[in-house]
Parts: structure tokens; sequence; C-alpha cells
């Protein structure tokens, strides 16, 4: 996938970058396998406004995603590549062959017509999902899971992918996208492949308005504040207030925010990269 620059026929179009959608092959989704989406507006069940930049947008609908893919040994056929207005990776919609349909995120080089397979002893090829202890050393994988059922929970935003690099006995171990090495059991279900999309972190919203289509609100600076809004709030011209922090005053840069005491401390190898 590719971005593309815009001709600057407007002061909004003159920094976009947007992507280039020639990679999917379908604009309308499944009906099937949509659920609406209520927009919160950033309240609460009790209607007390918690996120204060959030509201507005476009409608939007969710694709149900199949994130355990336990269909094992059916084989399914890619009908198309679609847009996901609810996450930044594209999605794969599949046809199995007992003529069930369900949604996959589609990985960097599947293409439609493509067989994918779930299953413990199929070949590690793009797109087919296997328990991660009979996956080959070396093997690139996304969409994992952290507890056997539970459903894939790391790697599935655009571009990303973790690298599988060792096994012992019940445990393997893996790179995520962060740097960090962390033990999973083996029993845990991954799919082959790096998610699509790559291109995603060069696009540029271009103005404020497309901000707004995607639901947020303006932001205000803390420093703009008066000091009863904010720790940094106040001062004299451009005082900015000494160390960034929130508006509850945890520091904003720097602090370790992670439970020493969590209780998957013992499966983390190495932290991520400063």
């Amino acid at each position: 996938m590719a971005v593309k620059k815009i001709r600057p026929l407007t002061p909004g179009q003159r920094f976009r970058v947007a992507p280039d959608f020639s990679v999917l092959t379908k604009t309308k989704p499944e009906k099937s396998l949509l659920l609406p989406v209520k927009s919160t507006g950033g309240r609460n069940n009790t209607g007390k406004m918690t996120m204060r930049y959030k509201g507005g947008g476009h409608k939007r609908r969710m694709r149900i995603i199949d994130f355990k893919r336990r269909k094992y040994n059916i084989p399914a056929i890619v009908n198309s590549i679609q847009y996901d207005p609810m996450r930044t990776a594209y999605i794969a919609l599949l046809h199995y062959v007992d003529g069930e349909k369900s949604y996959i995120i589609a990985p960097t080089g599947l293409k439609v017509g493509d067989q994918v397979l779930a299953g413990t002893d199929i070949a590690p090829e793009v797109g087919n999902a296997m328990p991660l202890k009979t996956m080959p050393t070396g093997t690139i994988v996304h969409n994992i899971e952290l507890h056997p059922g539970r459903g894939a929970s790391m790697a599935r935003s655009a571009g990303t992918y973790a690298q599988l690099l060792a096994k012992e006995e019940k445990y393997v171990t893996l790179k995520l996208p962060s740097g960090e090495m962390r033990m999973v059991l083996g029993e845990c279900m991954a799919t082959v492949g790096t998610v699509s999309n790559s291109d995603h972190n060069n696009i540029m919203i271009g103005k404020a308005g497309r901000n707004r289509w995607f639901g947020i609100r303006p932001r205000v600076r803390g420093v703009a504040m008066n000091p009863v809004d904010h720790p940094m709030g106040g001062g004299e011209g451009k005082a900015s207030g000494g160390h960034p922090r929130s508006r509850k005053g945890l520091y904003a840069k720097g602090k370790k925010t992670r439970n020493k005491k969590k209780y998957s401390k013992n499966y983390i190898l190495s932290r991520k990269k400063k």
C-alpha cells in the first residue's frame, strides 16, 4: 500500500497526504457482519463528561472480526479486501467452503482468491492461523493471543508484527512491535504475516476539520489555561509552568506507570526500547 500527495487546489489539500485505496477491492461491507456503534460524545452512563475532547464525527458501523480463528481445517477463500473505519488495518472477507462468512484482519500480501486455513498441522503461509508452538522459529506473526481461546490481542494495528524467536517447553519467546521480549503460551493462536496498510503512519490529516470527522474535538493546551484549571496554567506571557503534567498533576513525561506487582512481569524478559 502506498500514499498519495494531493494537488494543493485548496488550503486543506496543501499538506494532505492521503492513503491510496487501490489495494481495496470492494466498498460495501457484508451486511450480516455489521453492528451499530453508538456515539458517546465522551460521556459515561450517567451523562457526565469523562473524556473532554471527544464528540461528533461521522456515523460508523462495526465489522465483526474473527480474532479466534477456531474453524480448524476448513478452507476459506478471500472474497475481498475492504476498509474498516474502526481500525487502521484493512480487513479481508472470507468465504468458507461450508458457506459461512467472516472478516479477518488482512495481512500484507493477501489477495482476492487466495486460500487460508486455521489448524495445527498446516503450512506457515501468509493468512494461515495456528498455535505458536507449531510454527518454525523466526516466523513473522500478528493477531497474537495472550490467553488460549480468548482471541487475538497483540499486533493488530496497521503495519505491526512480532517475531517468534525461541521455543522452550510450553512457552515461546516473541519479540513484540515495541521491542519487548515476552514469553507466551505455545497453545496461543497467531496468524502468519504482517498486518496490512503499513504506510498508515505516513498519512497527513491536512486540516483540523478532518479530525472533527474522526470525532476529535479541539484540545486546549494546559499552559494556555488559568491556574485554577490546570497545574501548568497561569504566569506572565508564555511561562511553561514547570514539568509537563496532566490536569490532575500526574507527570506526563518520564514517570513510569507500570505496576511493579503486575501478574505478567514474570513473562517479560526485557522491556521495550527507550
